[in-house]
């Protein structure tokens, strides 16, 4: 890599021919990144979601619902899809990400709890941070969603 660019305080936008690159670096952030489109659909993630939020081990994720990709403890017990659940009208998670959606709302680092389930089928409550905003490519809008576990930093 070019020092000059490592050293300079210049945008992503030097490395936009670099789409390897570019996944190197989603895939190597502690953070769950996630792409939802308009249904809460999941279009695309960073592999840190299937270490902290998935509960199947290997499954793919693609196209699923937001909370049936992460594992939502809601959506699981009541056997219904993401979206249908008795919870769903007050998911902190769904609310930011249709607000971001629908009235272009930019939700930043905003705490919430929240019951996950594990491999094992364990029901969890996990402390998370979470940033979402709209954006638009190609004529199409999508969701971005940013996620922290921060349960082990709130337990300490």
């Amino acid at each position: 890599m070019n020092p000059k660019i490592s050293m300079s305080n210049h945008s992503f936008d030097l490395l936009a021919g670099s789409s390897e690159f570019l996944n190197a670096i989603i895939n190597n952030i502690s953070s769950c990144v996630l792409l939802l489109d308009k249904h809460m659909s999941l279009i695309a993630y960073n592999d840190p979601l299937k270490t902290i939020f998935s509960n199947k081990k290997d499954e793919d994720l693609l196209y699923q619902r937001c909370g049936e990709a992460i594992g939502c403890a809601y959506q699981i017990e009541e056997g219904v899809e993401c979206g249908k659940t008795t919870k769903c009208r007050s998911c902190e998670l769904r609310v930011a990400a249709l607000d971001s959606y629908v009235n272009n709302e930019v939700i930043f680092k905003k705490r919430i709890q929240k019951p996950f389930l594990s491999y094992d089928g364990q029901k969890v409550n996990k402390d998370l941070q979470f940033s979402t905003r709209l954006f638009s490519f190609d004529d199409e809008k999508y969701i971005i969603m940013i996620v922290d576990d921060i349960t082990s930093l709130l337990a300490s």
